[in-house]
């Protein structure tokens, strides 16, 4: 089945192959864009055509909604996948592609518009009765008012940009003294970071776990769920190590929570791939975001589920119905995804770009590796950190874990600083294996501890595996002048 004849993939590094390797199962050409400095990266060359966008700078590239939607048109594409970043929850993007008469694979602009606002977003949630968070129901206009709801629900409270993410903005607030400045600075960071100085004020929760429900939606208003995934291993309010399903889920959680995910996803009559983030604390649940677009982690559900999340999206934009009823999803087995970032776990996670000396990626049983990087890859320092995703499954958590350990002693990276080690050391830990997580998890003394020794570890282990590719090559130029000889003396 053909859906598309050609898409072109608004992105890069691993997402941007991630998705031309569901166009290419599916029969699809794909269309690359590139930056200046990613003119020899993995998925110019993985794809049936590339085009250059511009410079460095995204602003100037990869966010040049205009000159995307000409390469799409000038090439024949007649989709275009955002992946997940730079555009992929741009409202304006996505309205201009509809406008210039291609496909958008992701929800409608008007769906992103009105979720991409926290505040009319967790209105709309509110109204529909899924539980939310207590806090200021519209933007705070004055400090008195910020003052009244704060007392009435209790310190401490968090302050936050209504079109911020990634934690951009917001700021924790112990008691009353400390309100009126926390509002001032979030309003002057909303502004200049998301053009919008919209600021609220909920209750902030000390502890609590992030779990989050995938769902899948046609046009028809068919929606289902595929099961839970837990996200509360975090760094500066973004995920690092995400898996399915959530070590703390019990059968009746799960129901509540997938039946709020669906109300939410019929709410904002949601259509494609998406999900429903919620706070967990003490056996309650919040409603806290949707992401309309396709998650990082989406690999774990994959891996439990064995549903193409990718080749679901795409179908469903090509305008589909969804193949499948709730019945029909099962789930098997545990999987975790490591986000591996070229950055230095000891220096406050701060980038660590540069070009890769020796790389050799994991494998067997129950491993997945979602790359865009290769030996003698030079990491540009104007994109994300992330540069893999290493991705374990087990038949329980218990070898899924196992699995993840044996796949991060596999792993050579040499060139840069990366998060294998922290992994590692988060694999060992007995809080982990436990199963008791939160946001705050990499905060506390039990990780950086044990750190220090893990990353003295991995740099031995890299040494000897890197010595090993070495002889490797030794042998490989040996063998292929023996051939050589051979060949000649036998003329």
């Amino acid at each position: 089945m053909t859906y598309f004849d050609k898409i072109l993939i608004a992105n890069r590094g691993e997402i941007a192959i991630r998705v031309m390797r569901a166009c290419r199962e599916l029969g699809i050409e794909t269309v690359a864009i590139y930056s200046e400095p990613d003119r020899n990266a993995l998925h110019v060359q993985y794809a049936d055509e590339a085009f250059c966008v511009g410079e460095a700078h995204p602003s100037k590239s990869y966010l040049n909604k205009e000159r995307i939607c000409d390469v799409a048109k000038k090439s024949g594409a007649e989709a275009i996948h955002p992946g997940y970043g730079f555009l992929a929850e741009n409202a304006g993007f996505a309205k201009l592609v509809e406008e210039e008469g291609l496909t958008f694979i992701g929800p409608s602009w008007k769906t992103i518009e009105i979720l991409g606002s926290k505040i009319e977003s967790k209105r709309m949630m509110r109204e529909a009765g899924v539980p939310v968070l207590p806090g200021t129901p519209e933007g705070v206009t004055s400090i008195d008012e910020a003052r009244k709801v704060a007392a009435e629900i209790g310190y401490p409270v968090i302050v936050k940009a209504s079109a911020g993410g990634g934690g951009i903005g917001m700021h924790i607030v112990e008691n009353d003294d400390q309100l009126e400045e926390a509002i001032e600075k979030g309003r002057r960071i909303a502004e200049s970071t998301f053009g919008d100085p919209t600021i609220f004020v909920e209750k902030y929760l000390e502890k609590p776990r992030h779990l989050e429900i995938q769902i899948l939606a046609d046009g028809a208003g068919h929606i289902v769920h595929l099961y839970d995934r837990e996200c509360s291993i975090q760094r500066r309010h973004q995920k690092l190590l995400e898996e399915a399903p959530s070590p703390i889920m019990t059968p009746e959680l799960r129901e509540r929570m997938a039946e709020s995910a669906i109300t939410a996803a019929k709410t904002a009559n949601y259509k494609n791939a998406g999900t429903v983030e919620f706070l967990y604390s003490n056996g309650d649940y919040y409603f806290m975001e949707v992401n309309t677009r396709l998650q990082v982690e989406h690999t774990v559900t994959e891996f439990i589920t064995g549903i193409d999340l990718v080749k679901q999206q795409i179908a469903i934009a090509a305008g589909y119905d969804l193949a499948m009823d709730q019945e029909d999803i099962s789930m098997r087995g545990h999987a975790i995804e490591c986000r591996i970032n070229a950055e230095d776990p000891l220096n406050n996670f701060a980038a660590d770009p540069g070009k890769i000396v020796r790389y050799r990626s994991p494998g067997g049983p129950g491993i997945r590796v979602d790359s865009g990087i290769h030996m003698g890859y030079t990491i540009p320092a104007h994109y994300d950190s992330m540069i893999a995703k290493l991705c374990a499954w087990g038949m329980n958590r218990e070898e899924a874990i196992q699995r993840m350990r044996r796949a991060i002693s596999e792993y050579v990276i040499i060139g840069v600083k990366t998060t294998l080690p922290l992994h590692y050391a988060i694999m060992q830990n007995p809080y982990f294996i436990a199963g008791e997580t939160h946001t705050h998890f990499l905060q506390e003394g039990h990780i950086a501890a044990s750190l220090r020794r893990y990353i003295r570890e991995e740099e031995a282990r890299m040494q000897t595996l890197a010595a090993s590719l070495r002889q490797g090559k030794q042998v490989a130029a040996i063998t292929a002048a023996i051939d050589v000889y051979i060949q000649r003396n036998a003329r």
